[in-house]
């Protein structure tokens, strides 16, 4: 198959591409920057030359999108919100206009798209969609109203040949440098892996190795259409997944953080409280029903396995561990 990534080069773009292309698929990436061969230049916003790519690929998977590791300031917020409701938006332009177009478009959203909560998980029949929850700081729901506008976008572009799908995807947990895990091992390695606020809000997320498959089922799955949850089975609270990892890199040591701490914690990672703070219980409702069957639904057996990955890494791109078993 030919498959085309927009936005491609990010943390699971690169985890995307390396998959798909070892299983022997012809994979090209949209990019601005383009550095190598398989990588075509695109701005995110217009049509190009990068068209002739969409018209008679397989699949679409479309990436695009500001990173949400960032300051919300209003200027990231509103980038955050153009770059992928443009990108989406040309995207399907570029599909609708295709000769041949692809039988699917893939559609990267997020599990942000539900409401803060610890009563009961949410799938996609009967989450509760956020914005409106009392309790939280009012600008978490611009987060949502992202996710909503970008899913928004694709539903409305009109391609009737091409199957729609909107991946709302928990944290996608690899052992690559600079993605989630790499964050969260390095707290650990300096003790600094503890609960944060309490340790009570729920964390989703999905092994590496379960999003390509999820990603590869989607694609072949031809009676799959609209919002899919692109999640392990087994979300926890943070204090659970942090005690895991902490076991998985043999360290005991992990200090808490107060919610005025994790404040300054990510000041100084140039990023937000509400990556840490919000409780996201998602469930991969419609993939199970599906019959898709997770190789890491628990996180704990996750951890490990991505742990010993980064370990067998070559010795100067691996993590060090110091005398007293914390990482420096």
């Amino acid at each position: 198959m030919k498959i085309v990534l927009p936005g491609g080069t990010g943390q699971v773009g690169t985890v995307l591409e390396r998959a798909l292309t070892a299983a022997g698929h012809e994979v090209v990436v949209l990019t601005r920057r383009p550095a190598r061969p398989g990588q075509v230049r695109w701005d995110g916003r217009t049509a190009g030359p990068w068209t002739a790519e969409i018209d008679g690929c397989d699949a679409v998977v479309n990436l695009a999108g500001r990173s949400v590791s960032c300051r919300y300031t209003p200027a990231n917020l509103r980038e955050m919100m153009d770059s992928r409701v443009e990108s989406t938006r040309v995207v399907g332009e570029a599909i609708a206009a295709a000769a041949r177009p692809p039988g699917v478009w893939l559609q990267m959203s997020t599990a942000t798209v539900y409401a803060h909560r610890f009563d009961a998980p949410n799938d996609e029949r009967d989450g509760l969609i956020g914005g409106a929850e009392p309790g939280v700081p009012d600008y978490w729901s611009f987060s949502v109203d992202i996710a909503k506008a970008w899913e928004r976008e694709q539903e409305r572009a009109r391609t009737p040949h091409t199957r729609k799908v909107a991946l709302r995807s928990a944290m996608v947990m690899s052992p690559d440098r600079g993605g989630v895990f790499d964050v969260l091992l390095r707290l650990t390695r300096l003790g600094l892996g503890g609960p944060v606020a309490g340790g009570a809000q729920y964390v989703s997320w999905i092994h590496d190795r379960d999003f390509v498959r999820a990603v590869r089922f989607l694609i072949d799955r031809e009676d799959i259409a609209g919002p899919v949850n692109l999640a392990a089975p087994g979300p926890l609270p943070q204090r659970s997944l942090m005690r895991a990892l902490r076991a998985a890199w043999g360290t005991s040591v992990g200090l808490p953080a107060t919610g005025w701490m994790a404040g300054i914690g990510a000041f100084a990672l140039r990023s937000d409280t509400e990556l840490l703070l919000k409780s996201r219980r998602v469930v991969p409702g419609r993939l199970l029903e599906a019959g898709f069957s997770f190789d890491h639904p628990q996180w704990p057996r996750a951890a490990e396995d991505l742990v010993q990955r980064v370990r067998a890494r070559p010795a100067a791109a691996r993590p060090a561990r110091s005398a007293r078993g914390i990482g420096g």
